[in-house]
C-alpha cells in the first residue's frame, strides 16, 4: 500500500448548474469554472465535516455517553489569487448570492480529465460577499470567496 500525496492531487471546480449531485456528468463539471490553479496552497478552507455530540446518558449510568448528532461545515471559502483585470473570471462569476457547487476531485493528478466512475465531492453553495485580502510584503494579491453550504452534500458522488 502506498501513501498518496495532496501536492498536486486535488481538483476543484465552481459549477453553476449539476442536476444530480450525487451522479455529476462529466459535461456539467468540464463546463465548470476550474480552481485549482487560482486556489492558495492553503486557500481550500473548511471542507472538512464535524459530526456533533449528542448526549444519550441515562438517569442510571455511572458513565457517560454520546451519539453521533447532526455533522456541519464551518468557515467554508476559497482563498484566490487575484487575476489581471478582465482574465479573472474567478473573481467576476464568484459574486455575493451566485448559487453553484463547489466539486473536489482528491487524490488524482489534477491534470487528469473528469472521467465516468471517479469519486468527486459535491458541495452545493451559494457566494457570500467577496474579501479582498490586505496587501503583504511578499505575497500575491489575494482574495476569497466564502462558500455558504445550502443543503447536505453529496460527499461520495460519482462523475457519470
Amino acid at each position: 500500500m502506498a501513501d498518496i500525496p495532496s501536492d498536486g492531487n486535488t481538483r476543484v471546480f465552481f459549477v453553476l448548474a449539476i442536476a444530480n449531485q450525487s451522479g455529476p456528468t462529466v459535461a456539467e463539471l468540464n463546463a465548470g469554472l476550474a480552481l485549482q490553479a487560482l486556489i492558495t496552497a492553503d486557500g481550500l478552507e473548511g471542507f472538512e465535516a464535524d459530526t456533533s455530540d449528542v448526549d444519550n446518558t441515562a438517569l442510571n449510568s455511572t458513565f457517560n455517553t454520546v451519539t453521533i448528532g447532526r455533522d456541519s461545515y464551518s468557515g467554508t471559502l476559497l482563498r484566490l489569487k487575484k487575476q489581471t483585470v478582465g482574465a479573472d473570471t474567478a473573481f467576476t462569476t464568484m459574486v455575493r448570492g451566485t448559487a453553484g457547487y463547489v466539486a473536489i476531485r482528491r487524490d488524482i493528478p489534477e491534470t487528469t480529465a473528469w472521467t465516468t466512475g471517479q469519486a468527486a465531492e459535491v458541495y452545493p453553495v451559494t457566494c457570500g460577499q467577496r474579501k479582498r485580502l490586505k496587501p503583504e510584503g511578499n505575497t500575491l494579491t489575494r482574495w476569497e470567496a466564502p462558500t455558504k453550504i445550502t443543503t447536505q452534500p453529496s460527499l461520495s458522488a460519482v462523475v457519470v
